[in-house]
């Protein structure tokens, strides 16, 4: 590999997109797409490793001894004969799967802290890729796209910059979800709603932020970067926590934390309503920022044992059997601090369903939790064109009034997927942080309005978007038909005149 190139950011996506050439037609992108992104990740642990180890042989000469004592040192540890070039050096095996397959628990084994499991569901020398003659062509493709001089990972060549590296995983993350169809959305968030949601509960320097169906990363990384320090200035000072129930998919999330360098991330794997694993004693352990895209509406979510929950999270009431989304809103509000802050987003018939949904709303808001309500575009996310609102509860209001936002006429029109431009998530958050009314876009309305509207929280009742039409001058109308009947006259006239030359009467 070159020591010079260093391609751009879309010649390294690019790169990594081609690479799943490998897999199309003869595998389901469902499948290949956690080869890929565990590829990926294998070779940016090896080239961060070999980059280190250069240094250190330049600083300590031969002393190897030294220079091992140091690289034990690392963020995470790369055993001997588990670098990629050992594996290129083996591209031609006939068990090059097995050999993979060993490389990854060896890695898995010696970083057990950071990487604990995430290859557990993983395996290349799976029937899955093919029987072995064609799995062995395929894996030794993948290895020769790997080695190419886009895939360069070497920290050295990118002076520092890891979120190139964290920018490719999000962009692959991104590619395999908007192909996904309806499985897309469980495990990628539009970057441009998480950037909104992220600005919109805005964490502070020491927070402990929290998404408990964190899918892969993409939301609660993007709310952690958003952390401001007093000044204002982005810092790294904060906790992020996270609980995903699809094995795979928490595989990818724990991968996303650690390429981000938020090595620190506490991702749980399990059913974050039946059976919350992040407590502190037998309570549930509290954040100052929790977020979360949870699935929409999600049926069996687990009301069977909601009435004898352990953290009575559903004493304000419990959600339908067929509709889990307040159950995943009452376990974010609890699991807030008192000067937290929940950002939330939803389907519409949250606002306004009615039976259980609306006396937990009533709730909700006779103890003025909730803080805005934000309807956004339809067609946002991946795998559904339903349209979507944003919630946000804050434990620390300081008015009891609650802001309404209709933000959904003000997107680009993509051919796909509609997309929130940045003056539009510039809009929505400086309206949400003015709090203010303005015509045909927000309204600041009191409880008591929300109370004679039986706790509905349909935007239309309190943003009046409506746009009268122009006045019809009905003299002038009548003057335009009388005008174009005499038109219409002439030319008959002239149509039967040219007729009549041509020998047709």
């Amino acid at each position: 590999m070159s020591n010079k190139i260093k391609p751009t950011q879309d010649q390294i996506n690019a790169a990594l997109w081609n690479a799943c050439d490998t897999f199309r037609g003869a595998v389901d992108s469902s499948e290949y797409k956690n080869y890929i992104l565990v590829f990926m990740f294998i070779k940016y642990l090896s080239d961060v490793w070999k980059d280190h180890y250069n240094a250190l042989k330049e600083q300590y000469g031969d002393d190897e001894e030294l220079i091992q004592r140091k690289l034990k040192r690392e963020r995470f540890v790369l055993p001997d004969k588990c670098s990629f070039d050992y594996i290129y050096e083996h591209r031609n095996d006939t068990d090059i799967g097995e050999k993979i397959d060993k490389i990854f628990a060896q890695i898995e084994e010696s970083n057990l802290e950071k990487l604990d499991g995430v290859f557990r569901n993983i395996s290349f020398n799976s029937d899955k890729l093919g029987q072995t003659k064609d799995r062995n062509r395929r894996l030794k493709n993948l290895i020769n796209d790997f080695a190419k001089p886009e895939l360069d990972f070497r920290p050295s060549l990118w002076e520092g910059k890891q979120d190139i590296l964290g920018e490719a995983y999000m962009y692959l993350l991104e590619k395999f979800a908007s192909g996904a169809g309806k499985k897309g959305g469980e495990f990628f968030t539009p970057k441009e709603v998480s950037g909104l949601l992220a600005k919109l509960v805005s964490p502070k320097e020491g927070d402990r932020i929290f998404d408990p169906t964190c899918g892969s990363g993409s939301l609660l990384i993007k709310v952690a970067e958003e952390t401001k320090d007093a000044k204002g200035n982005t810092t790294n000072n904060f906790a992020i926590y996270g609980q995903e129930s699809n094995g795979d998919t928490w595989a990818l999330s724990k991968m996303n934390c650690f390429l981000h360098t938020m090595d620190s991330a506490q991702i749980e794997w399990c059913d974050t309503i039946n059976n919350p694993k992040l407590k502190e004693g037998d309570a549930l352990m509290k954040f100052d920022i929790v977020v979360a895209n949870p699935p929409f509406s999600l049926d069996k979510w687990g009301h069977e044992n909601a009435e004898a929950d352990r953290y009575k999270r559903f004493l304000r009431g419990v959600p339908p059997k067929s509709k889990g989304d307040y159950a995943f809103i009452l376990h974010m509000i609890e699991t807030t601090l008192p000067t937290g802050k929940v950002g939330v987003i939803v389907p519409h018939g949250v606002l306004f369903r009615g039976s259980a949904e609306q006396k937990i709303r009533q709730k909700l808001i006779e103890e003025n939790l909730l803080e805005a309500v934000i309807g956004l575009p339809t067609n946002l996310f991946y795998g559904t064109g339903i349209p979507a609102a944003i919630l946000i509860f804050n434990k620390a209001k300081t008015t009891e009034d609650i802001l309404f936002m209709d933000a959904s006429k003000e997107f680009d029109d993509g051919k796909k997927q509609n997309v929130l431009r940045t003056q539009d998530i510039n809009k929505i958050v400086t309206t949400y942080k003015d709090f203010k009314t303005i015509e045909k876009y927000s309204s600041v309305v009191k409880p008591a309005e929300v109370a004679e509207n039986d706790f509905n929280l349909n935007i239309p009742r309190y943003v009046d978007t409506f746009e009268e039409e122009e006045p019809v001058d009905i003299a002038e109308v009548q003057q335009n038909i009388e005008k174009l009947e005499a038109e219409l006259v002439e030319v008959r006239s002239e149509m039967k005149k040219h007729l009549k030359e041509l020998g047709y009467e």
